[in-house]
C-alpha cells in the first residue's frame, strides 16, 4: 500500500468495525476468550453479539435440502470448525443453554471493554424460522433474548445483530420498540434508516459491508490460510464509508484465528481505525441518514436469502430481490 493512501485513510479517520457473532456453546467457551486475547494484543475494541439460549446447531441438518447449502458446507469444512459434538446438539444430544452456562464468559467480554449485544435466543430456530414467522413468534424470541441479556448484564441490550442476517417486518419493528440504539441485521454499503412496507423503522441499520471469510473460502480455489488477501485487496480501494466486517467466534475465534490476526495487521497497515460498531454509530448524524428499503436477496458464497440494503445497494453479489 502506498504511503499516500495510508495517510489519506488516517486523515479521514475511516473506521473498520469488528462485529463478532457468537453462534454456539463451543464458540462461546473456546472462541470468545481467544478473540478477546487477540483484540487485547492489538488494543482494539469490538462488538460481540451473543446467542443467549439453547445451542441447537444439530437441527441445521434440515438445511441440506436448500440450494447451495451442501456446496457451502463442503467449501468451509463445517465439521472441522464446529466439531462433532456441536453438530449433534438439539438432535442426538441436548442443547446446552449458552446464557446460563457461559454467563461468566459473556460478562468477561464486557469487562474487557467491548460492546456486548444480542445475536438471538436460539440461533437455528431464528435463522430458519423468522422469514415467515408471525409477529407473536418474533416478539417471543426477541423478548427471551432481551430478558436473558438483562439477567446476565444487569441492564438492557442496546444493539442487535440478527442470526444469519435473517429478519422480517415484525422483527425490524421490534428493534425500535425494544429500545435498541441501532442494529446490524443487514448486508449493505453504509448506515441507513430502514424502510419496510413503506414504514420507516426508527432504529438505524449498520449493515455488514464486507464479505465474510466463510463466503470466500474455497471460491476460485482460495485456501483458508490465504483468504485474508482477498479482503485486504478489497479494502485497499478507496471508499467514502466506514466498513463493518462480521466474523464468527466458531471460525475466526478458533481455526481461523491466525487468518484474523493477519487481517487485523493488514487493516492497521492500511490506516483503518479498528473499532466496534458502536463507534461508527456514535459518529452518525441520525437526522441525515438516508432511508433505504430492506429487501430480501442472495449474496455470493452464502446459501439462501438474507436481508439486504435496498435502493442504493449495488453489489453484483445480489442474485435476486424480493420485498421483506
Amino acid at each position: 500500500m502506498s504511503p499516500r493512501r495510508a495517510a489519506s485513510l488516517i486523515d479521514a479517520q475511516l473506521k473498520l468495525a469488528l462485529k463478532i457473532d457468537v453462534d454456539t456453546y463451543r464458540g462461546t467457551l473456546e472462541g470468545v476468550p481467544q478473540l478477546v486475547e487477540l483484540l487485547r494484543r492489538f488494543d482494539v475494541q469490538a462488538t460481540f453479539l451473543f446467542s443467549l439460549g439453547p445451542d441447537h446447531t444439530g437441527r441445521a441438518i434440515k438445511r441440506a435440502f436448500r440450494p447451495g447449502f451442501m456446496k457451502k458446507v463442503s467449501r468451509t469444512s463445517v465439521l472441522s470448525h464446529y466439531g462433532l459434538k456441536t453438530l449433534m446438539y438439539g438432535t442426538l444430544l441436548p442443547g446446552p443453554d449458552i446464557g446460563r452456562c457461559c454467563a461468566d464468559v459473556l460478562k468477561s467480554v464486557r469487562d474487557a471493554g467491548h460492546e456486548v449485544g444480542i445475536h438471538c435466543w436460539d440461533h437455528v430456530r431464528w435463522q430458519d424460522g423468522v422469514a415467515h414467522a408471525s409477529p407473536d413468534w418474533a416478539e417471543d424470541e426477541m423478548g427471551r433474548a432481551c430478558a436473558r441479556f438483562s439477567e446476565i448484564f444487569g441492564s438492557p441490550a442496546r444493539t442487535h445483530g440478527a442470526a444469519g442476517w435473517q429478519m422480517n417486518a415484525h422483527a425490524l419493528r421490534l428493534t425500535q420498540r425494544l429500545g435498541f440504539d441501532y442494529a446490524s441485521d443487514t448486508r449493505g454499503s453504509h448506515p441507513f434508516m430502514p424502510v419496510c412496507d413503506a414504514e420507516v423503522i426508527a432504529c438505524p441499520q449498520l449493515p455488514t459491508t464486507l464479505p465474510t471469510l466463510d463466503e470466500l473460502i474455497g471460491r476460485a480455489g482460495m485456501k483458508a490460510e490465504d483468504v485474508h488477501e482477498i479482503l485486504l485487496k478489497q479494502t485497499r480501494v478507496s471508499s467514502p464509508h466506514d466498513q463493518v466486517f462480521t466474523l464468527h467466534a466458531e471460525l475466526e475465534g478458533m481455526k481461523l484465528l491466525p487468518v484474523l490476526e493477519r487481517l487485523l495487521a493488514g487493516w492497521r497497515d492500511q490506516g483503518y481505525q479498528l473499532t466496534s460498531t458502536r463507534a461508527i454509530y456514535a459518529g452518525l448524524d441520525l437526522q441525515k441518514l438516508p432511508r433505504h428499503e430492506v429487501i430480501r436477496g442472495e449474496v455470493a458464497g452464502r446459501a439462501g436469502t438474507l436481508m439486504l440494503q435496498g435502493d442504493e445497494f449495488l453489489s453484483s453479489a445480489i442474485l435476486q430481490e424480493e420485498p421483506c
